[in-house]
């Protein structure tokens, strides 16, 4: 909906507010006739402090005023009429104020829209959390917004004050060189005769004290001057350096605390326009005061006057050469970072920016970047300003890149496309710490010069920590390492310091996050799953989840120690759920069909009040990567006892010959999916299509799965040759007085597994897919 419409609808004090932006400025009846025509037009792309962007401003006005003019030509009638002289009159009355002045224009419209939009977003959402951080998102805006309005009339203020310093001192100078003339004139009345010295005498002498008088104000007024226009930029500087603190270390910190988090699958860390156009606004506002205060330091010199102001300026031009060091510094930033699980040989990429490097023409002579892979003990040394003698901890390939403005967007950054890790070199580890432990940081760095050659910088920046592997099967234990980094570092850290222990909820969020980010999923973990994952980390029978709310969890526990009875840890087992999930069952979790974090007697306890055939999908407790299937049936030896029966675990490599919904479609005694869902309502949709019938008088095999006790005769609808793959299933006999009658009888088919192993060879020759032990031992679940 249009923002007028919106805003129209406005009440109260919000109102009063919205008709308070309106006057003979910018009258409210330009704001509704052209509503359409004013919201449609890109005001913001007019940078307001570059005085080469009027002529875009102008031609705004241009088509303001035009569009102002074809309104008034189609109004008819008595009505129209008035309309038609007022919309002509409001036309003349925007050309007249504005003509020589068209940013004023754009300032002025991109303030009414901008206040319109808050207003009504605080109208819209004032209920709503979203609406509030929205609120709060504009509010800070509008405060940096105002500020460097302000930033903006006190460097003109200044400016102005600097002209009129300029030009009485000039005035001084003129009179002060016409005093000298008259004491020449007065010397050189030694040489007349006394009558006509005693003539001209008087007059030269009251001449020469009146000008002296007025020099001697002068002075006074001038260096009252000169210290007025160093108060106001004492003034000027203060304001500069809280706006850079709020953009530096706020607006920018958080935007890379976002990247950080965006390496755990966080939300996107958010492009560096906004910043880019404020950190912009920062340096040219910084250069113009250095160059007011440079310009007062030469008149000083040129005139040099008695008084403090000497200190003064001494100290501005201190001030604000650390405040434009501060700013360069700190916008020589990461935007794309280097992969944080580094494997050595292997290709990488990452982007340096220099948010300023456009706007103070750093482009004009092309800094080259260069990038070093140092340890956590170096980066502590840098940090600390300790010499570290050009050491590093490895050895990169094309680690040397010139920055590169592009014109279009404004940016000046480095992309290494191409570097790789040729060595590393370890530190001595500490403790039980194993290499995927290890944290190492890329060190960018780069000199250049602003001013012609005026100030040179060193710039530097540290990547996020980096965990390097020389293996694939190390790829598991470093992601835990950053992943733990990445969640619960601190701003300001020393690097790379993290707590070795913290709250159970502050680490669900963080798996929360990795899961549905490695997954691809808007499914995240229920409040019933982190239960479950409490109740493994911490050996708990507990089912509330207020239990768990104070506890805190070790990065011992979270990756080092093994859990209770089994070989791996917490992480290495949450891992394998994510990667089998991410590879084979995606569809599946989000639809819903899958339970996973399940434990088996969860599971039996689930069953047991469904009617037989029900079934549900549970990730492997025994097993990384794994998930079976657990269903209730009849005990086959036992009459009217019922039993939960849990099939042994399916893997990535079963899932690579057969897919779960064909392997679940393989077996006709699964029916329902926990609750009470038809499994064909549920897979029906996954199924892979029936092969087709002989062609040139060979029949296609096909591999399909049976579980021996539950096989029945009618398993090969299709009628085309199939390959059987045993399946194991494990029983949990429960007794029960009800029974269910669910199949008719069943016919068994045995298999020898050799046999099968043959067939399986012979499918793998026509399909060419690797086969060797897919058929091999599994563990039970």
């Amino acid at each position: 909906m249009a923002v007028w419409i919106q805003a129209q609808q406005l009440q109260g004090d919000a109102l009063h507010q919205m008709q308070s932006l309106y006057g003979q400025h910018f009258p409210i009846e330009v704001r509704h006739y052209l509503s359409q025509w004013i919201e449609g037009q890109l005001w913001d792309a007019v940078d307001l402090e570059n005085p080469q962007e009027e002529f875009k401003a102008k031609r705004l006005l241009d088509g303001l005023i035009q569009e102002l003019q074809n309104k008034a030509e189609h109004q008819v009638g008595e009505d129209g009429f008035l309309l038609k002289i007022k919309l002509g009159h409001y036309a003349n009355q925007l050309k007249s104020t504005y003509d020589r002045c068209p940013l004023e224009l754009v300032r002025c419209i991109k303030h009414i829209l901008y206040t319109e939009q808050r207003l009504v977003r605080e109208a819209t959402n004032s209920a709503s959390p979203l609406g509030a951080m929205m609120d709060s998102m504009s509010q800070k805006y509008q405060q940096i917004n105002q500020a460097f309005e302000e930033l903006r009339m006190f460097t003109q203020d200044t400016e102005n004050d600097l002209r009129k310093l300029q030009h009485n001192q000039e005035y001084f100078i003129i009179q002060y060189q016409e005093s000298l003339r008259i004491q020449a004139q007065l010397s050189s009345l030694a040489s007349l005769p006394p009558a006509d010295r005693q003539l001209r005498e008087p007059a030269l002498l009251s001449k020469r004290a009146t000008v002296e008088a007025w020099l001697t104000r002068e002075a006074n007024t001038l260096q009252k001057y000169r210290l007025d226009l160093a108060e106001k930029h004492q003034k000027t500087l203060q304001l500069l350096r809280k706006q850079q603190t709020l953009i530096l270390d706020d607006e920018l910190i958080q935007w890379k605390r976002r990247q950080q988090l965006a390496g755990n699958g966080g939300p996107p860390e958010g492009g560096l326009d906004i910043l880019q156009s404020w950190c912009e606004k920062l340096a040219e506002t910084i250069w113009q005061n250095r160059q007011q205060i440079r310009r007062a330091e030469h008149l000083r010199q040129q005139l040099p006057i008695p008084g403090p102001i000497e200190d003064l300026l001494n100290e501005l031009n201190s001030t604000i050469t650390d405040i434009i060091s501060a700013l360069v510094t700190s916008t020589f930033i990461i935007e794309k970072q280097p992969p944080q699980v580094l494997k050595t040989q292997t290709k990488f990429a990452a982007t340096v920016r220099l948010l300023v490097g456009g706007k103070l023409n750093v482009h004009m002579n092309p800094p080259q970047v260069k990038a070093t892979i140092i340890s956590e003990q170096q980066a502590k040394a840098l940090l600390k300003n300790e010499n570290t003698r050009n050491e590093s901890s490895g050895e990169i390939l094309n680690n040397n890149c010139v920055m590169e403005y592009h014109q279009t967007t404004g940016t000046l950054s480095a992309h290494f496309r191409n570097m790789s890790l040729k060595r590393i070199k370890r530190s001595d580890r500490r403790g039980a710490e194993s290499v995927t432990e290890e944290k190492f940081t890329i060190l960018f760095e780069s000199q250049f010069s602003i001013g012609g050659n005026e100030l040179v910088f060193q710039v530097k920046t540290l990547s996020l920590p980096v965990v390097v592997i020389v293996h694939g099967s190390q790829d598991n234990n470093a992601t835990a390492t950053v992943l733990w980094d990445n969640a619960f570092a601190e701003p300001g850290r020393v690097p790379f310091l993290v707590p070795d222990k913290v709250l159970w909820p502050q680490l669900c969020e963080a798996i929360n996050i990795k899961y549905k980010a490695e997954v691809q999923s808007n499914r995240g973990l229920s409040e019933e799953n982190l239960v479950f994952l409490a109740q493994k980390a911490f050996s708990s029978s507990s089912n509330n989840p207020e239990d768990y709310r104070s506890m805190t969890m070790t990065w011992s526990q979270f990756n080092r120690e093994s859990l209770p009875g089994r070989n791996f840890t917490f992480w290495q087992w949450f891992d394998g759920v994510m990667e089998l999930t991410k590879k084979h069952l995606k569809p599946h979790w989000n639809d819903g069909a899958i339970l996973g974090f399940v434990n088996k007697q969860q599971a039996q306890d689930m069953l047991m009040s469904k009617p037989n055939g029900t079934f549900l999908l549970r990730f492997s407790d025994s097993e990384i990567g794994g998930i079976t299937i657990a269903w209730v049936a009849e005990n086959p030896n036992k009459a009217g006892e019922r039993m939960v029966w849990n099939l042994m675990p399916y893997t990535t490599k079963d899932f690579t010959i057969r897919s779960l919904a064909d392997r679940i479609s393989d077996l006709n005694h699964l029916l329902f999916l926990y609750p009470d869902r038809p499994k064909d309502e549920v897979f029906s949709k996954y199924y892979t299509p029936p092969l087709s019938k002989a062609v040139d008088g060979y029949v296609k095999p096909q591999i399909k799965q049976v579980v021996p006790d539950f096989a029945t005769a009618n398993s090969d609808p299709t009628g085309i040759n199939q390959t059987y793959m045993d399946h194991g299933a494990s029983p949990a006999p429960v007794s029960h007085q009800q029974t269910y009658g669910i199949y008719p009888p069943i016919h068994i088919y045995n298999f020898d597994l050799d046999d099968t192993m043959d067939v399986a060879r012979h499918v793998e020759e026509l399909l060419r897919r690797p086969v060797e032990t897919q058929w091999g031992g599994q563990q039970s679940s």
